[in-house]
């Protein structure tokens, strides 16, 4: 019994030495595999060589190209200038991060004139800390976005608070640390203040990025999203980052634009995927109409296209569209359109004391749009409700912010004026009432009442501001019909306005809104 079952052992320890032979000598046949898997494969491989940079010596040429371009015919802005020569790192990722949420959504001309009026007045964090949210509202009045503004104040003082004092140093804790900043702003401030080598992709590089990898498919989309990270920290100059992190943007604000794009002066063209197929197109085109045979173009095989376009992820689902050329990239989903929306508004006006007139505003809730900036009173129009029921309900809106009872006979209508915001397409309709000496005063905790010049320099909205002309455009054509000899219709002004208006033409050749305001009380 023993003898055999050592034989059986011996026997087959030969025919696994036997079969573990055969395995080298002659592998097994492979189990097909499904067509699901073949595809994923190459998905998850083909694309990468032409939706990427895959040749390091591409890499290596297209920085020291984008670089040299950059250094010749970058604009010279206040917060590139700081964050060259400010040696303090602490006021340097301040003054960087300033000006990173002040461009968010907003164009560089318009930014300047802010930025530098808010470093004059709050040159470190510490300084911002201490402001108040009004007065930051107030500096931020007429940049739009105004939770950003909220959000630099908290992250200051959250800085003083409860980081000593001492700016987030690395693009992790800049993200976790401070209210308001994002996966791209994170590493803007890390590349541009801190010299963290990696990648920042905003608008301007999405567009960039995909023009230059034929990437077209939404660029919202996860894939898509990935995929730009992943190709900006390939690029990015590890001697320079946030120079070329910033040279990235120029060339995208500037050359690459999002429509009319300069394509002759990019400096980085001969590594363009999508000027590479306008151009592969043209040549099939012209072909086509000198009626010569399709041929490959001598350039190298696929070039102007993926591989694999119909099952990539990058690629795009759209057909290609001569008429677009580069614009066929990026594809952007299409947008919501805008909620529309009806405003009424009153504006009250009442004598100063020291002679100039004064307006009343309320301050908005501390949440939502606009948030904590000052308005005239107002109220949303209901849609099926008609112009009487309307003018009635912002009379009783104003009556109670005045703590006195108006009649809706004395509201005057002046006209509508229409503000879009990014997702509210708005339009305020415009009253106006004019109160006597010692009428009424503002009864309510959130309202105030200001002069015309402390307006102007108020915590206000582009809206309010738009009010005030759309006020001083109708008085002004108001008094040019009336020197102009035309008197308006239904005109049953008493002999003491006529008086006004005439003494005002001799001094003026244009009324201000507080005198268009005055003659309005005269009226009433």
């Amino acid at each position: 019994m023993r003898y055999l079952v050592m034989s059986t052992l011996r026997s087959k320890i030969r025919g696994g030495k036997r079969a573990g032979l055969g395995m080298i000598q002659t592998p097994k046949p492979q189990r097909k595999r499904s067509k699901t898997a073949v595809k994923e494969e190459e998905t998850s491989s083909s694309p990468s060589t032409f939706h990427t940079f895959h040749d390091p010596a591409d890499v290596s040429v297209l920085r020291s190209k984008l670089l040299g371009w950059y250094d010749k015919e970058k604009r010279e802005l206040p917060w590139r200038t700081l964050a060259v020569t400010e040696s303090d790192l602490n006021i340097r990722t301040y003054a960087v991060w300033v000006s990173e949420i002040m461009l968010q959504q907003t164009q560089v001309a318009t930014v300047i004139d802010y930025y530098n009026k808010w470093m004059k007045r709050w040159p470190t964090v510490q300084d911002l800390a201490a402001a108040t949210l009004e007065e930051v509202n107030q500096m931020w009045a007429g940049l739009g976005y105004y939770s950003r503004g909220k959000r630099l104040h908290e992250g200051a003082q959250k800085v003083v608070s409860e980081l000593q004092g001492q700016m987030p140093r690395t693009v992790d804790s800049l993200l976790k640390q401070l209210p308001g900043v994002g996966r791209y702003t994170a590493a803007a401030i890390g590349s541009i203040a801190l010299g963290q080598v990696t990648g920042a992709v905003d608008g301007n590089l999405i567009r960039v990025l995909c023009r230059l990898r034929a990437i077209g498919a939404d660029c919202t989309s996860p894939a898509v999203t990935e995929a730009l990270w992943s190709l900006a920290n390939t690029l990015v100059d590890p001697e320079r980052p946030g120079d070329f992190n910033q040279a990235m943007m120029e060339l995208g604000a500037r050359v690459c634009t999002p429509k009319g794009p300069l394509c002759s002066q990019c400096p980085v063209q001969a590594h363009c995927h999508s000027y590479h197929k306008v151009h592969v197109k043209q040549e099939e085109n012209s072909r086509k109409l000198l009626g010569k045979p399709d041929r490959k173009p001598s350039a190298l095989p696929d070039i102007e296209d993926c591989m694999n376009s119909g099952t990539c992820p990058l690629c795009p689902s759209q057909p290609w569209d001569d008429e677009l050329g580069v614009l066929n990239f990026p594809r952007k989903p299409a947008k919501k359109p805008p909620r529309v929306e009806r405003t009424l508004t009153c504006v009250v006006i009442r004598p100063g004391e020291e002679g100039e007139d004064e307006y009343l505003l309320t301050q908005r809730p501390s949440k939502g749009l606009l948030a904590g900036l000052w308005e005239f009173p107002s109220l949303l129009q209901e849609e099926k409700s008609s112009d009487m029921k309307q003018r009635r309900a912002l009379c009783a809106q104003t009556s109670r912010i005045l703590g006195t009872h108006l009649t809706d006979s004395l509201l005057q209508y002046v006209g509508e004026v229409v503000h879009v915001f990014s997702h509210i397409h708005q339009t305020y309709v415009v009253h106006s009432v004019c109160l006597k000496d010692g009428d009424a005063h503002a009864q309510t905790e959130n309202a105030q009442w200001l002069t015309r010049s402390a307006l102007q320099e108020a915590a206000v909205s582009t809206g309010v501001k738009k009010i005030m002309k759309l006020c001083d455009s109708v008085q002004s054509q108001k008094e040019q019909t009336s020197e102009d000899g035309k008197r308006p219709k239904k005109d049953k002004k008493p002999q003491t306005c006529k008086k006004a208006r005439l003494s005002a033409a001799n001094g003026s050749r244009q009324l201000s809104l507080s005198s268009f305001f005055k003659t309005v009380k005269q009226e009433c």
